[in-house]
């Protein structure tokens, strides 16, 4: 089947027209709103296989609970993904595509070693959610600015989830003395 001059001019625009979706927010804050989202994603992910790293190689007396634990903080953190990458998308912006996209933009440090205390991975992983807290509010801040509600009411949501994992790392590491405190 042979197409026309004009069907092919078509085609072919339609392949090099960007990725571009309608939105009523001004340029500026879909540029402002998905760098922002783009950074906390790459954290997330950061985060996300920090903690699937030490849910796997948990040891020790509280063997089971931590990794359980661990294993529950990964699943919300796999969680937030999907739905960063989508609203990121819904306001005209693009968003990550691939591991070194990643590594460019993530601010949660890795952790390569080969063997980490228990008490050090929850410390670790309880900075790395403070710290995802700090960046989220900034986040929430930059959708502000622009009048973004839709975006910052799903921050808030991953602002409420985040300090539930601090919390819950930051009580399974504590020590109690005898009068339990």
């Amino acid at each position: 089947m042979k197409k026309s001059n004009g069907s092919t001019q078509t085609l072919k625009s339609r392949q090099e027209a960007p990725l571009a979706t309608p939105t009523d927010l001004k340029a500026a804050a879909t540029k402002d709103i998905s760098a922002a989202m783009n950074g906390i994603l790459a954290d997330v992910f950061a985060l996300y296989l920090k903690t699937k790293n030490f849910h796997w190689h948990m040891s020790g007396p509280h063997f089971r609970d931590y990794h359980l634990l661990l294993d529950e903080h990964g699943d919300q953190l796999f969680a937030m993904t999907d739905p960063i990458a989508e609203r990121v998308r819904k306001i005209g912006g693009t968003t990550l595509r691939s591991t070194g996209h990643i590594a460019r933009l993530q601010r949660i440090s890795d952790n390569d070693a080969d063997y980490v205390e228990p008490e050090d991975m929850l410390a670790e992983l309880r900075e790395d959610n403070l710290a995802l807290t700090k960046r989220l509010r900034e986040a929430h801040a930059t959708c502000d600015d622009h009048d973004d509600v839709a975006t910052a009411s799903l921050i808030e949501n991953w602002i409420d989830e985040t300090e539930r994992r601090t919390w819950f790392l930051f009580e399974a590491s504590r020590r109690g003395d005898s009068t339990g405190h």
